[in-house]
């Protein structure tokens, strides 16, 4: 059981299995996290936040929507 999260409180899964990035995707246009690696105590950003304009990028719109 994990305490009630608040907002800014930080969530580390050190391991997900065959549900890590890799395997990811936006079928459900769902954001990916970002990538976070750690070691010896230091943090650093190596695959950035999706948010939902990086979802819809790609996406073709007919013009009169």
């Amino acid at each position: 059981m994990l305490p009630e999260a608040e907002e800014g409180d930080i969530l580390a899964i050190f391991a997900t299995g065959a549900y890590n990035y890799s395997m990811s995707s936006n079928y459900n246009r769902i954001p990916r996290p970002p990538v976070v690696l750690v070691k010896d105590g230091k943090a650093r950003v190596i695959v950035k936040r999706e948010d939902y304009d990086d979802i819809i990028r790609n996406d073709i719109l007919p013009e009169d929507l």
